[in-house]
Formats: C-alpha cells, sequence, structure tokens
C-alpha cells in the first residue's frame, strides 16, 4: 500500500494538552478500525500550527474518507515515493 504525508492546518496544535492529544488519537484509531478501506496511521508530527500525519492507505480517498469521519482537516495530501536519511549519503 502507499505511503503518504497528510498536512493538517490546525491553529494552536502545539498548545494541545497531552489528554487531548490522546483523545485525537483514540478518535483517529477508532475510525480506522471500523472502514472499510484500509488506513493505518504511523505517527504525526505537531508542529505550532500543524499536524503532519504518516499514513499507509489504499488510496486518497480512503484518507479523506478518514479524516471526515475522524473530524480532521486535510490541507494537502502528498504520497510518499523515497526515503532518505545520513545513511543515504553513505551510498
Amino acid at each position: 500500500m502507499p505511503k503518504y504525508i497528510v498536512e493538517r492546518d490546525i491553529p494552536n496544535a502545539g498548545g494541545l494538552t497531552a489528554e487531548q492529544l490522546q483523545g485525537i488519537a483514540q478518535t483517529s484509531c477508532g475510525v480506522s478500525c471500523k472502514m472499510n478501506a484500509n488506513v493505518h496511521w504511523l505517527e504525526s508530527f505537531v508542529t505550532p500550527d500543524k499536524v503532519y500525519c504518516i499514513l499507509i492507505a489504499d488510496n486518497e480517498d480512503a484518507l479523506r474518507e478518514h479524516a471526515e469521519k475522524g473530524g480532521f482537516p486535510i490541507t494537502n495530501i502528498a504520497e510518499i515515493k523515497s526515503i532518505i536519511d545520513p545513511s543515504t549519503a553513505e551510498g
């Protein structure tokens, strides 16, 4: 399945409490379990006003369905084609 990064504009995301983040995570996992399409959340990065989520999914439509059912905004979806890190420089 393809891997995606989903950008979400969430004002003051960096100010969310641990309890609020836990609630969001519980909602995301609950929605994924009830969907017919495959959406697997790997991790998210919370910044001051955005959240970047790394997910594996059947397709972009499945990501949009997950977001709609969970009440999560989507600003942008991009399919991840490659992953590089410092070890890539070693050849």
